[in-house]
Formats: C-alpha cells, sequence, structure tokens
C-alpha cells in the first residue's frame, strides 16, 4: 500500500471492467462502451478514435497501431496495424538525392497509415459495435471542441513551430496563431468530417473514397512517391505473439517489425539474476537494468526489421544459448565498453490503452503518429494528420532495416500482455519510441520484483540506457547518480519524462481488477 502523506495516486479498482489511457476523456468514452454492454475491443476502438482528436501530439487516424487479445481459454492473438512505405520509394533513389537519414519532417518519412484498416479487423472479427456507435464520441469531439489538459498543452507549445511549417497545419492547430494553454478548448471539423466518412462506411472511406485521394495528393504535391494503390492494397496482419517466460509469468509480445522481441531479450537476460539482492531504487539496480538494455539495443538495431523482406531468426535470438552469451557480458560491478547501436531518430509520441471487460477479455492497444505532431503534414480537406513512421527505416544500403517500397519501418510501439498458467494477468504498455522495451521491463519487474501495485510500478523513478547515453529522470537520488558514475557511466538527467505506462492487473483469484495511469501524463484508470 502506497505511503498516503507523499504525492501520488491510489490504484483503480474494478470488478467488471477497467480502461486505462493516457486522457481522461478517452478512458470514460471506452468505459461508457464497456458499461454499456460492449466488449474490451470495442471500448480500445472508441479510446483510439478519441485519442486520435484529443491527443494530436501522439497519435491519431494518420498513424499505425499494434494489438494484442486475450480471451479466457484461448491463446493470444496478435494484429500488426504497421502501415508500409509507398510501392515507389527506395533507399537508392534517396541516396541519390543527397539523404544518409529520413528527415522527421520530410515527406518521404510519411508511410501508409495502417491504424483504421487495423481498428475495422478487429471489430469484424472480435468486436460487437459498428464504427458508427464507437466513433460518435470522437466525432463530436472533433466538431465541437474538447478541453486541452496540461501535459498535451506543454507538448502542443513545445512543438508550435513545426505545426506552424505549412499553412494546412498552422490552420488545424494554430487557428488563433498560438498555441492552446491548459482549458482551452480546440477542434477539427475536417477531422470531424473525415471520421463521420469512416462512421459510415467503414475503413473503406479512408483507404478507397476521397480521404485517400486527399491525403495522396496533398503528398505527391510534395514530391512523395505515394499512389492510391498504396491505400487501396494496404491491410493489417494477424501475427503469431512471441513470448519468454519471467519469473514464472509469461511475457507476450507482437513479433518484428515490432520492437517487442527486445522486451523479451531483457526479460530472459533479468531472470539470471537475484534482483532481491538489490534495492528497487539503487545503482546495483539501475546499473543492471542498463548493461541489459544497451546489450539489447545492439540486437534490436542489428536485426530487427520487415521479415517479409529479410529474416528475423526470432528462436535464435531467444534462445537459452544466445541469452547466456548475452548474459556472460554483463558485468555487475562495471559498464561494458563498445556497445554503440546504429544512429536513429529519437521518438517520442505514441498513446497506449489497456482495457479488461466483464468476460476477462484483456486487449492491450497502442496507436502512434511516430513524432511530436507526427510529420507535422496536414491532408488539407480531411484535416489527417499524418505520421513520419518512415524515419525508422535507415539508408544504409543492404541493412534490413533499409528503406523500400510496400517494406514495413523497424516499429517502436509494441503492446504487451502477462499471462500465468495460460490466462491472462496484466495489460500494460510504456510509450516512448526508444524507450518501449526498456520501460515495460521496468515497470514489470517493480511489480513481480518487489511487489509494487500497478500504479506504484508506473510511478516509480525511470532510467534508460542505450549506447553511450544514460538517462535518469529528476526523481532518481543521488546516490544512484554517484553509483553508476563510479561503475563508469556519465549519467545525463532526461529532458522529458522516460515514457508513460498504462496498465491492468487481474486478481483473478479474487475477480479483482488493479489499473494504474501515469502521471507523467492526463492519464486515468478506472473501472466499475
Amino acid at each position: 500500500m502506497r505511503e498516503f502523506c507523499k504525492p501520488g495516486r491510489s490504484v483503480a479498482v474494478g470488478t467488471k471492467g477497467m480502461v486505462a489511457t493516457s486522457n481522461p476523456q478517452a478512458a470514460l468514452a471506452g468505459l461508457d462502451v464497456l458499461r454499456a454492454g460492449g466488449n474490451a475491443v470495442d471500448a480500445a476502438v472508441a479510446i483510439a478514435a478519441m485519442l486520435a482528436v484529443v491527443e494530436p501530439t501522439q497519435t491519431g487516424i494518420g498513424g499505425d497501431c499494434f494489438v494484442l487479445v486475450k480471451k479466457n481459454g484461448q491463446p493470444p492473438i496478435a494484429l500488426n496495424g504497421a502501415g508500409w512505405a509507398p510501392k515507389g520509394v527506395s533507399g537508392e533513389a534517396l541516396r541519390q538525392d543527397g539523404l544518409t537519414a529520413i528527415p522527421t519532417i520530410s515527406v518521404h518519412a510519411v508511410t501508409v497509415p495502417g491504424a483504421v484498416r487495423a481498428w475495422e479487423r478487429l471489430l469484424v472479427d472480435h468486436g460487437t459495435q459498428p464504427f458508427e456507435n464507437l466513433l460518435r464520441p470522437a466525432i463530436e469531439a472533433a466538431e465541437f471542441g474538447y478541453i486541452v489538459t496540461e501535459r498535451l498543452a506543454r507538448d502542443w507549445a513545445r512543438n508550435a513551430e513545426k505545426v506552424s511549417s505549412t499553412p494546412e497545419a498552422k490552420e488545424v492547430f494554430l487557428g488563433d496563431g498560438q498555441a492552446p494553454v491548459v482549458g482551452d478548448r480546440r477542434a477539427n471539423r475536417k477531422l470531424g468530417k473525415a471520421l463521420r466518412a469512416i462512421a459510415n462506411d467503414g475503413a473503406d472511406a479512408f483507404y478507397n473514397g476521397w480521404i485517400a485521394e486527399d491525403i495522396v495528393q496533398a503528398l505527391k504535391a510534395r514530391g512523395s512517391a505515394v499512389s492510391l494503390d498504396d491505400f487501396v492494397e494496404y491491410a493489417p496482419e494477424y501475427v503469431s505473439p512471441i513470448s519468454a517466460t519471467y519469473r514464472g509469468y509469461e511475457l507476450w509480445e507482437c513479433p518484428p517489425n515490432g520492437q517487442g522481441i527486445i522486451a523479451l531479450q531483457m526479460a530472459s537476460m533479468l531472470n539470471a539474476f537475484k534482483l532481491g539482492e538489490f534495492g528497487a531504487l539503487s545503482a546495483e539496480r539501475f546499473h543492471l537494468l542498463g548493461e541489459i538494455s544497451r546489450l539489447a539495443y545492439t540486437q534490436r538495431d542489428s536485426f530487427v526489421c520487415d521479415p517479409g523482406f529479410h529474416p528475423v531468426d526470432v528462436e535464435r535470438m531467444l534462445s537459452p544459448k544466445y541469452i547466456n552469451e548475452l548474459v556472460a557480458r554483463v558485468s555487475l560491478h562495471q559498464r561494458t565498453e563498445n556497445l554503440t547501436p546504429t544512429r536513429t531518430p529519437e521518438h517520442r509520441d505514441t498513446v497506449f490503452i489497456s482495457v479488461v471487460d466483464a468476460n476477462g477479455t484483456m486487449v492491450a492497444f497502442i496507436n502512434s503518429i511516430f513524432d511530436d505532431f507526427g510529420s507535422g503534414l496536414v491532408a488539407p480537406a480531411s484535416g489527417v494528420l499524418l505520421q513520419n513512421r518512415g524515419c525508422g527505416f535507415v539508408l544504409e544500403q543492404g541493412h534490413p532495416n533499409e528503406i523500400a517500397g510496400r517494406k514495413r519501418p523497424m516499429h517502436t510501439i509494441i503492446p504487451a500482455l502477462l499471462t500465468r498458467d495460460g490466462e491472462a494477468v496484466m495489460s500494460f504498455g510504456v510509450t516512448g519510441g526508444h524507450f518501449q522495451p526498456a520501460g515495460q521491463i521496468q515497470v514489470l519487474s517493480n511489480i513481480v520484483d518487489y511487489g509494487m501495485s500497478v500504479q506504484q510500478a508506473i510511478e516509480h523513478p525511470r532510467m534508460f540506457a542505450r549506447g553511450d547515453s544514460f538517462e535518469l529522470e529528476q526523481t532518481v537520488p543521488e546516490e544512484v547518480w554517484q553509483g553508476l558514475r563510479q561503475r563508469g557511466h556519465k549519467p545525463t538527467v532526461s529532458v522529458n519524462p522516460l515514457g508513460t505506462s498504462q496498465a491492468i492487473w487481474m486478481d483473478r483469484s479474487r475477480g479483482i481488477l488493479f489499473g494504474g495511469a501515469d502521471g507523467r501524463r492526463d492519464g486515468m484508470a478506472i473501472g466499475y
């Protein structure tokens, strides 16, 4: 139990259903669906649609999503809703244009959005409610406005210059000439029109109709190789989820092209150490987590890509022999040298949704436009803000993750599920681009190794080590900083909070749901 004299939140509790996400209005939209008899998939889509309106810095229908679903007595289901690069693009052509990396605000960073088609696929196969019902709250928010929350206002102001760079983005996001402050009302009526079309005609309105035409025309005018066929022929893909054991639990992730395999590698390595010997907030623990993280990210940046274009040897990367080889490189006393990964652009912005319904179905759902306000490019008629997920590609010739037509980039967004004895016990995720695998393992370890509630595990101070970088949040005590320096690290203060997390834990023996939401954003966990 938490210390009530200290800042923090109580864990949310419920019995019939629960939602947890990064915005209160979106959480309430999902809870309304559950209370009206909808299931966890219905609620997750309603939340994702609302977040696409009320958290434009983080997500939108111009982005991608990944989903894990676990029903009682059935194995987990994974859906890859990552969009692909235009058929006509190539790494060679971009290199000839003088590029060595894909700029975050370049039209070449825009990949076909996968989210809307993935939402529809989920609803058709596992939902009970039509788009028309589930998108109604988001449509109303887009057309009549929503109130700007505190973290959203902060992120919006920090990116005012970016959304001033094109007249279309400036009209939508800086219509009165400035970024909103907390409590201001904002709307996107063009997006509301697009959502109404999707509600009436399904995903075809986005991929086969006027919305796709609007997006393609806007991108081609700026030099993109995209075509209408790239939209019409896109489809999400059911994939086989992958897993690794951790202290008697099974951790589940989506396979590559996502980076979930790196979280599994980290969990497998951590199994070899007795964390109970270290304090939860100690230099010893943070050093160990940092070394494991640095090793795992070198694997990611070397091997993770779209397996449809280049094989990713998942079995080998998670094999006991390979994990033991990695563990052998970890020193409990000193930083390992020469673990610098491939340079890739920073990206921070994503939303995570956790839902459990009255039938015990658990959903882990993550949706993203990649960077702050994505590419910064807005389709003029539909108001769709477009992701810059193509920055996840590299331009190094021959690299497994080199950009190519109809290829999906190495993806940072990863939902996670935890099971025990074949049944779900936790849906969780941590946003923050590169940070996500490291963040997931910290939250998981806080719960399993240190007995924290999901809310305490989320609030706990975080660190992120990758290559030569070792970031600490400001709440990490000085003795941890000193201990890390003694082990050869050069820790720095993270500019932004390290990710945001949402989680729901299911106590199956008592029939109780426990939810946590991250104060690093404007999140809310609520059950009934």
